[in-house]
């Protein structure tokens, strides 16, 4: 996966945030999956990922719908913003360990 920015972050939540709460946790690890996939694909074909793009987060949040950003006044967007946190969290540990 590419390095993560706070756009990144951002649209992954947003993306979270428009399906329903039993979705997320699932949503979440399939983003992350898929950025880690198409970056590999670019790093050994130097082209995009036909359906993933480039390995950033954004790119593949932005395949999907995203709901408008709010605030962090927005619980649930604060709820969103930590499940990709501690998904990154877990997928950089396992990294780390392999």
């Amino acid at each position: 996966m590419r390095p993560v920015l706070h756009g990144d972050i951002s649209a992954v939540a947003r993306a979270l945030l428009a399906v329903p709460l039993p979705d997320r946790d699932r949503l979440s690890c399939d983003m992350i999956a898929e950025a880690e996939l198409a970056d590999q694909h670019v790093a050994k074909t130097g082209r995009l990922h036909p359906l993933f793009g480039n390995g950033s987060l954004m790119a593949v949040a932005n395949n999907r719908p995203l709901a408008e950003e709010p605030n962090f006044g927005d619980l649930q967007y604060c709820q969103c913003f930590e499940i990709v946190l501690r998904k990154l969290i877990r997928f950089h540990i396992t990294q780390r360990r392999s």
